[in-house]
């Protein structure tokens, strides 16, 4: 099977930064695309970015300007910088990977469980 584990949240104050991780591990063939949502209560899951195992990416519009992603492909992990971010920023942020299993015919999508970002003086 394949966990996805995100770490990297936490309290940080207004104009502060954080950088999630996300790893995936298990029997893995290959992973596609990965990607950071977000939720926060009493709204629908927030798309923030997804990248391509060649790393190309596409953006909610409203967050590129202050985030960026990364992936290394050699330990199956994409990472998210967050910077000025502000309260309304807080939220769980939850990685999603299309992963294709060993010996499988098709790639299925893969959720963590999220890791908590606050953002409050």
């Amino acid at each position: 099977q394949v966990q996805l584990v995100e770490s990297g949240g936490g309290l940080v104050q207004p104009g502060g930064s954080l950088r999630l991780s996300c790893v995936a591990s298990g029997s893995i063939s290959e992973i596609y695309n990965m990607g950071w949502f977000r939720q926060t209560p009493g709204k629908q899951l927030e798309l923030i970015v997804t990248i391509s195992y060649e790393g190309v990416t596409t953006w909610a519009d409203s967050l590129k300007d202050r985030f960026s992603i990364f992936r290394d492909n050699t330990k199956n992990a994409a990472y998210l910088q967050m910077n000025s971010l502000t309260p309304e920023d807080t939220a769980v942020y939850i990685c999603n990977a299309m992963i294709l299993l060993r010996g499988a015919q098709t790639a299925n999508p893969y959720w963590g469980r999220g890791t908590q970002v606050t953002v409050s003086s």
